[in-house]
């Protein structure tokens, strides 16, 4: 019996630490998944493109209030970075159907100006394994994954921005 317990310990720590694992950057792309545009039309994540240039992906939520922060301190900064970098935004808002209404007047009342998609039964979020918003992706224009981030603190956006100019200027991110 105390074979069978030890035994089943170690599968269970074994398959923890395999789930627990921390994923290479760089090894993986996003996965197609049907989701929404803001208006509520069908968007399926394979056309999350910017002609070969880098990508962000920001989860967010209207309840967030980070996630609120981080999107307005890149709203400042957008434009620029778009001139520089040719950079595309993505805001994946992880709003239940319910709260998803509230999606459109927060953008609008922002000024944001970049792509906002609606994820509301969490089907992105859980394939890309997102837990707490804001949750933060740059890829390559080739759509590689470089780079996550999970919350947010004042100058993220600084962060971003050096990651995003390096890949506009060919560089590999590590």
């Amino acid at each position: 019996m105390k074979r069978l317990y030890i035994l089943a310990s170690l599968l269970l720590i074994g398959i923890f630490a395999i789930a627990q694992e921390p994923v290479t950057k760089g090894t993986r792309k996003i996965p197609h998944i049907d989701i929404q545009d803001i208006q509520g039309n069908p968007f399926n994540t394979k056309d999350i493109t910017n002609d070969g240039k880098p990508i962000i992906i920001c989860f967010w939520a209207t309840w967030c209030k980070p996630c609120i922060k981080e999107l307005s301190a890149i709203s400042d900064e957008y434009d620029d970075w778009v001139e520089e970098t040719g950079v595309k935004l993505y805001a994946v808002s992880i709003d239940n159907s319910r709260s998803s209404k509230l999606v459109e007047p927060t953008v609008n009342g922002k000024g944001w100006e970049f792509d906002v998609l609606l994820d509301p039964n969490w089907d992105f979020k859980r394939a890309m394994n997102v837990g707490i918003p804001p949750f933060t992706l740059i890829l390559k224009g080739d759509g590689e994954i470089v780079y996550e981030h999970t919350s947010y603190v004042d100058g993220n956006e600084y962060e971003y921005f050096d990651i995003i100019k390096k890949l506009s200027e060919g560089e590999e991110i590590h």
